[in-house]
């Protein structure tokens, strides 16, 4: 057997040297074995504070090197000697094969003693060798020194790291103890969104297919594949002419296709590919909450490997497969042992069996996700939906979307589609729940709404002419929604005189332009931004297992950024998360929980080691009955006096009872983004109440398309299944057609509702 970290031959030149210097190196014969005394000296005489601090010095640089892989570090360290029987290069590589070999997760050590002489010197301490696969290895060790031009230097040999390792020997981990297989992901009652299945993976040769029967072949891939006929024909035709031309379809789960296997397989152009490895069911349910695993890359191999990992395992690279490695993967195990120069075992000095995997229960309620997805076909956007009353997340959809299947190097689709993710402008890969930064625009207001109710400077009896136009800042003119509604279609009128609560209802700019003015004049410059922040925007939610960004909330620096922020534009930046987080504090009475996908984590017997809890993270800064005041408006944007709520013709006919606010914001470039922000207050003892946000980017106002999406959700959440179709539908799921662009492109022609 060979040693793969350090060569024979140097070794033995290495042992000369050291015969020649004058100082063999002090070793142990095993586990508990006696160190040498260090050489007859004068202790009096040389171990004086200054010569012990100096040499102790120079030990823990070195070992501090150590802890850290720093080899670059301990190397000058070295004597000349050293130095000479191993180069810089081969030093690093000889740690680094010690690490990997033994799966080294840390490094710790203590000084027991140092014992200086004329020129030479001896510090004694004790080294913990933490692995990862057979846990801590403790022993005691020497550390030779000589003083060269004035200066201590280490005599390097093996026993630096272990005792053990005298005259030759080496260290060889055996992993040939079974891999634990990774667990499953579930939703929140059980049901398998991950699991190691056969699979299928499903493709089209264009040139082969007969155009006749194309429309009846179509049809079963789609039910198959869940892919609309529209994108599969699309797919079919869009394909360059010429033999052999691939269009990969996705991948399905054998026992999906087994009843039809043969009759496809028999189909021209139809290829079916079965294969054996994680499999993400219906093409990734939730995917950018789930995340995906792939294989480990020839760049990542030495670093695994020392996490315990063998070369061909596939490991979590987003979501809950990222977070949860360490339950998902198991604990490997392992056999540490000593062998000699001559290839022979010595000593087994650890060995820990392998423990199997956990599985992670997910908050996400799959078939509510699987249908939300459906809702947002066709949009880029984002759909975040909580338990109003806990901060469990049921759905949370980014649009569009991937199948994490892609990611497996043995999917026959794999290539071709992994290649399509890196040219795709829309970055399906791009969690826009929580990663995604927007202008929140009018769905803002509520927050500014809170400020001036908190401020004494407003009460809800507190009125405004809301016209087409606002002239409070000098040389500036803003106009309000209705006045571009206005140059639409020549008949919308201004809202007129309207109270605090009316202003919100009727989502009136220059109400909150004024409310943002009156306040920066006033000098309460912050008081808007800092009601923000107490709402939980600005930072990171801190969601666990999802990576997510932390938006923005400037304090205004001048008139113009007070009005700007009072309506949710100018640098102010959100992610629906956020939104939908305080959205839930709203109708919940004013308490801020932490969002969580994560429902427990349990093994495959025993008592699971996790258990969701509600978390509460903080309160909403405003008072009861300022908070019953907004809840009010909310409501009243969806059933306000007819017509006066944004979003009321949106809602008509439902029977559960929502509070929302709609919300437009100006995009950097392109059409708007539409925003829809709302709760659920049914009280039902069989369904918690939900709160969220819809999010659509570059279409167009929120009452058009986002407003439209969160009453299906809430049709979907309380009855199971859509009541309405959205005004751009045909039929049911049946997605949006027009191409939406990262420039963001118009849709269909706009059907003009009376408000935003």
């Amino acid at each position: 057997m060979k040693r793969g970290y350090l060569n024979r031959p140097f070794l033995l030149l290495l042992s000369v040297l050291l015969v020649l210097s004058g100082c063999a190196p002090y070793a142990s014969a095993g586990p508990g074995a006696t160190l040498p005394a260090a050489a007859p000296t004068s202790p009096s005489l040389y171990s004086s504070a200054a010569n012990i601090e100096a040499v102790k010095k120079v030990a823990v640089k070195y070992l501090d090197g150590w802890t850290r892989d720093d080899y670059s570090s301990m190397y000058p360290l070295l004597t000349e000697l050293s130095k000479d029987a191993i180069k810089a290069d081969e030093f690093a590589r000889h740690y680094q094969g010690v690490a990997i070999e033994a799966a080294l997760g840390g490094v710790e050590y203590e000084i027991r003693s140092v014992l200086v002489n004329p020129d030479t010197a001896q510090v004694r301490y004790s080294v913990t060798l933490d692995s990862v696969l057979v846990g801590d290895i403790q022993r005691e060790t020497v550390m030779n020194l000589r003083l060269e031009n004035g200066n201590w230097k280490i005599e390097w040999d093996d026993t630096l790291l272990l005792p053990e390792l005298q005259g030759g020997n080496y260290l060889v981990m055996n992993r040939t103890g079974y891999v634990p297989a990774r667990a499953n992901i579930y939703d929140r009652i059980g049901l398998a969104l991950v699991a190691q299945a056969d699979a299928t993976a499903i493709g089209l040769l264009p040139d082969e297919i007969d155009p006749a029967s194309a429309d009846s072949l179509f049809a079963t891939l789609s039910e198959l594949t869940g892919m609309p006929v529209s994108n599969i024909r699309a797919l079919y035709e869009s394909a360059p002419a010429g033999a052999g031309w691939y269009v990969p379809l996705g991948e399905v789960s054998a026992g999906l296709v087994s009843s039809q296997y043969s009759a496809l397989a028999n189909q021209p152009g139809v290829r079916l590919r079965p294969y054996k490895s994680r499999f993400y069911f219906d093409g990734g349910i939730a995917p950018h909450v789930l995340g995906y695993v792939s294989a480990i890359q020839p760049e990542e191999v030495e670093e695994y490997k020392r996490q315990g990992y063998q070369q061909d395992e596939r490991v979590g690279r987003s979501g809950i497969e990222k977070w949860g490695e360490e339950y998902l993967a198991g604990k490997r195990g392992g056999a540490l042992y000593v062998f000699n120069a001559q290839g022979q075992p010595v000593t087994r000095l650890a060995e820990v069996p392998a423990q199997p995997s956990q599985a992670i229960y997910s908050t996400i309620d799959r078939d509510f996700q699987v249908a939300a997805q459906r809702a947002l076909a066709g949009f880029r956007g984002a759909i975040v939906i909580l338990e109003r009353d806990t901060g469990r997340v049921l759905v949370m959809v980014s649009s569009p979307g991937f199948d994490p299947n892609v990611f497996e190097p043995i999917n026959a689709n794999s290539a071709q589609m992994r290649f399509a993710f890196g040219s795709d402008p829309n970055q399906p890969l791009l969690n826009r729940a929580t990663q995604g930064q927007y202008p929140p625009g009018s769905i803002f207001k509520i927050v500014t709404m809170a400020a001036g109710l908190e401020s004494g400077q407003f009460t809800p009896e507190t009125t405004y002419q809301c016209g087409y136009f606002f002239d409070e800042l000098p040389g500036a003119r803003l106009h309000d929604w209705t006045y571009d509604y206005f140059l639409q279609n020549g008949h919308t009128i201004p809202s007129g005189l309207l109270t605090l609560p009316q202003g919100l209802i009727r989502s009136c700019n220059p109400f909150f332009w004024h409310i943002g003015l009156t306040l920066y004049n006033a000098g309460l410059t912050t008081a808007i931004s800092e009601m923000a922040r107490g709402f939980g925007l600005g930072k990171p939610t801190g969601i666990i297992g999802l990576d997510e960004a932390a938006g923005q909330i400037p304090d205004p620096v001048n008139p113009v950024d007070a009005v700007n922020l009072a309506i949710g534009q100018g640098d102010m930046l959100a992610t629906p998360l956020q939104v939908a987080n305080f959205v839930a504090a709203v109708g919940n009475g004013g308490k801020l929980y932490r969002p969580q996908v994560i429902e427990k984590i349990a093994p495959l017997q025993g008592k699971e080691i996790q258990q969701f809890k509600a978390e509460l993270i903080g309160r909403l800064p405003l008072a009861p009955e300022m908070l019953e005041v907004i809840q009010q408006a909310m409501q009243g944007v969806i059933r306000g006096e007819a017509p006066r709520g944004t979003a009321w013709h949106v809602f008509t006919g439902l029977d559960v009872p929502v509070a929302g606010k709609t919300g437009t914001a100006q995009a950097a470039s392109g059409a708007p983004h539409a925003w829809f922000a709302g709760y659920t207050f049914a009280e039902r003892k069989d369904k918690p109440d939900i709160a969220g946000v819809v999010l659509i980017e570059n279409v167009g106002e929120g009452s058009d398309y986002a407003a439209p999406v969160f009453r299906r959700i809430v049709e979907l959440y309380f009855s199971g299944q859509p009541q309405k179709l959205y005004w751009w539908e045909s039929s049911l799921n049946t997605p949006i057609t027009s191409t939406v662009t990262t420039e963001g492109t118009a849709l269909p022609p706009l059907i003009v509702p009376p408000a935003p």
